[in-house]
């Protein structure tokens, strides 16, 4: 499927980019509170507005949201330290209030936009089973043949993501997300700081298990390498290292 000039919103004007982040969350397996992740919110955002595009950021619940920890270059971990394009988002004032106010997806026309991007961190995975506009939303997109794109834990919504017959979006498509290998790694790693008891899982499910349980042909790159890859105008990208992949696959799909 080609995607260029198809279903454009208005040729004449800049794309159009519905980035959509999770809302704050407590984790049902370690209790611990959970939300975005800062750098696929970021990366992607800063390449689009590179290219000249709109960006608008929305989340299911409008509002405030919060990032996982350990994601803020900030963050006493260190673990993202080296992420000077999210140190550079959050301290600055106009784009951090983005996040402070984040749009209601319901309010999202679907119609203004040339591509819908679902970021991911550990928030996904708890909310977005029952986040039905965002479920129905991003099918909308890929319906109209415009850019559906989800990244890391945001392909959690393609578990979910149906069609009106009641069969999966991602069924017989090509895609990648967080991989087990990339759990497995996480998991450990907790475990050996006695974050949490031997045995048991940062996340309650597993976005490759899922995906191939639903029929996709799930792909992935190995551990921690940035992936992406698209399927016709479904667009995947690995996990929070994946951002910039995953723009570049978005913004050759729209053609600019």
């Amino acid at each position: 499927m080609s995607l260029k000039n198809a279903n454009p919103v208005n040729p004449r004007l800049p794309k159009r980019v519905a980035i959509v982040i999770a809302n704050p969350a407590v984790s049902p397996t370690t209790g611990w509170p959970v939300g975005f992740w800062w750098s696929e919110l970021t990366h992607p955002y800063l390449a689009f507005v590179e290219k000249g595009y709109e960006v608008e950021i929305f989340s299911p619940d409008g509002g405030a949201c919060q990032a996982d920890g350990m994601s803020d270059p900030s963050d006493a971990s260190g673990y993202s330290s080296s992420d000077l394009i999210s140190q550079g988002f959050i301290h600055t004032p106009a784009l951090k209030a983005l996040v402070d106010n984040t749009a209601k997806l319901a309010d999202l026309d679907v119609a203004r936009f040339d591509a819908i991007v679902v970021a991911g961190g550990q928030a996904p995975m708890v909310t977005y089973a029952g986040a039905e506009d965002l479920q129905k939303k991003f099918v909308a997109f890929y319906e109209a043949g415009k850019v559906a794109c989800a990244l890391c834990h945001g392909t959690a919504i393609l578990g979910y993501a149906r069609f009106s017959n009641g069969s999966f979006l991602a069924a017989g498509k090509t895609v990648t997300g967080f991989a087990n290998v990339e759990e497995d790694f996480a998991d450990t790693a907790v475990w050996s700081m006695g974050a949490l008891p031997q045995g048991k899982h940062l996340m309650a499910w597993r976005i490759e298990d899922r995906l191939k349980e639903i029929g996709a042909n799930y792909v992935q790159a190995g551990l921690w390498k940035g992936f992406a890859i698209r399927d016709g105008n479904l667009i995947t990208g690995q996990q929070n290292f994946s951002g910039g992949e995953t723009a570049a696959l978005v913004i050759a799909a729209l053609g600019e």
